[in-house]
């Protein structure tokens, strides 16, 4: 599987963005997918994870109610939808896919896209 992120950039306070992860190979359906961000001086931290059907997701307390995965199997696209963004929220965004049930830490995943930058300014 090949992650590939975008959708990154440049926001003010309180706005919006969504981020894609488009993954090639025909197994994407029967991987589960997660998001983690990792600002600058600081260890990558995981953000949030949906199972292989779209059917559970989970995410982290600092983003909770603000953020939210979804992904579309006919696309083989995950997405992060981030609203009310914050300074905090600044970080380089990963997807990452594992075969299996989704999982909150980072070495569970076993493929990893190259990252899109989210700058949140204040």
């Amino acid at each position: 599987v090949q992650l590939q992120a975008s959708g990154g950039g440049l926001v003010q306070a309180g706005g919006s963005l969504r981020l894609s992860c488009a993954a090639s190979g025909r197994t994407f359906s029967r991987h589960a997918m997660g998001w983690f961000r990792q600002a600058p001086g600081k260890e990558r931290e995981f953000v949030a994870a949906i199972s292989w059907s779209g059917g559970s997701t989970y995410s982290s307390d600092s983003v909770k109610g603000r953020f939210t995965i979804s992904r579309d199997n006919a696309k083989n696209t995950v997405y992060l939808q981030m609203n009310s963004l914050k300074p905090e929220d600044t970080a380089v965004y990963y997807c990452a896919a594992r075969w299996g049930e989704q999982k909150v830490g980072l070495y569970e995943y076993e493929y990893w896209g190259q990252g899109t930058q989210v700058t949140v300014s204040s």
